[in-house]
């Protein structure tokens, strides 16, 4: 389990095939400094267990299944990555609750810079725009961040590209994580609120009940 915040900014130094999956080396040395083998780490908001370690990189093997979901295809070495360790019981919830589990990819469609803030607007998948609102949480590339705007319910019926959200980024978050270097068509991790999924099922649920029932 994780908050959303990040702790630093991580690079992948080593990608070796393993199977139909990959074992990334990622340096970051605030995490693998206590890093031992076992334990979770999420890599821009994928949630991976470390097997190997030195003083400053962790290893982590990351199958199909999560390459097939995630912007972790696309990474290379050198691909800066946002870094959150497991979250310790009885630490503050600073962001929200996120789980490292990603429900899809989005990418960047515009970029609006400020003085000290930035704006992205983000296409979501059609199947994730029911699950994000105005002020909401979302976690992008393992972000934890507040949703500023969203598009219209009678979009997003079609293409992805239809649907879209907004992040505002303060000058921390540029600064912190791996959001302040994006640009227009970058793929991002997302992983929508765990309250919003488990509404969407218990409501597919009770539709499927009434329907059968007539």
């Amino acid at each position: 389990m994780f908050t959303g915040i990040i702790e630093e900014i991580g690079e992948i130094t080593a990608i070796t095939p393993a199977g139909d999956g990959w074992r990334l080396t990622v340096r970051a040395p605030k995490a693998a400094l206590d890093a031992v083998h076992g334990e979770s780490i999420a890599v821009s908001g994928v949630c991976l267990t470390v097997v190997g370690s030195t003083p400053d990189t962790f290893d982590a093997d990351v199958m199909k299944q999560t390459l097939d979901v995630s912007a972790l295809a696309t990474a290379s070495v050198g691909t800066r990555v946002n870094i959150e360790k497991a979250m310790p019981v009885g630490a503050r919830l600073g962001g929200h609750i996120v789980q490292g589990h990603i429900d899809g990819v989005g990418a960047v469609v515009d970029v609006r810079p400020g003085d000290a803030w930035s704006v992205l607007r983000i296409g979501l998948p059609a199947d994730l725009a029911p699950l994000v609102v105005d002020k909401g949480s979302i976690s992008v590339d393992g972000t934890s961040l507040t949703v500023s705007a969203v598009s219209d319910p009678s979009t997003g019926s079609g293409s992805a590209a239809e649907a879209w959200f907004e992040i505002s980024l303060i000058p921390e978050t540029l600064v912190a994580t791996t959001l302040g270097s994006r640009a227009v068509g970058d793929r991002v991790n997302l992983e929508t609120d765990i309250l919003a999924r488990h509404v969407e099922r218990l409501l597919a649920f009770r539709a499927s009940s009434e329907g059968g029932s007539r």
